[in-house]
């Protein structure tokens, strides 16, 4: 398990694990780049932002939890789910495509709903657990 920093300038940050044995290749591929650093993009309650990872598709899924964590391949984005997008069915959090998922939030979700498209954004490691 990682522990990770996910900061919002203005608007303060969310904690989130990453939960290694849910898609260990594209886990290993984020923290190898981190620092990264970004601008968070808003799509219906989802916040996104692109990084340098690129990886393939891993243990996918669209249907998503409020929390839930994930890498978006064709994007190369971490995608933050905390309540339904513009191609969710009945309110659930869904992708737009395949993720691969990679860990929750687990302090502060609460700020997902402030963020704005554009807001800078930087991912940090604070703990290592393996």
């Amino acid at each position: 398990m990682v522990l990770v920093l996910i900061e919002f300038k203005g608007l303060g940050s969310v904690k989130a694990e990453f939960i290694e044995h849910l898609n260990p290749k594209t886990i290993d591929a984020i923290l190898k780049r981190l620092p990264i650093e970004s601008n968070a993009m808003r799509w219906g309650d989802e916040v996104y932002f692109e990084t340098p990872v690129s990886v393939d598709e891993e243990n996918t899924k669209t249907l998503m939890e409020v929390g839930e964590v994930a890498y978006w391949p064709p994007g190369r984005a971490i995608a933050i789910f905390f309540g339904p997008t513009p191609v969710s069915q009945s309110g659930e959090p869904r992708a737009y495509s395949p993720c691969n998922p990679i860990g929750k939030v687990v302090e502060e979700i609460e700020i997902l709903k402030r963020v704005k498209s554009g807001t800078p954004v930087k991912v940090m490691m604070l703990r290592e657990e393996r």
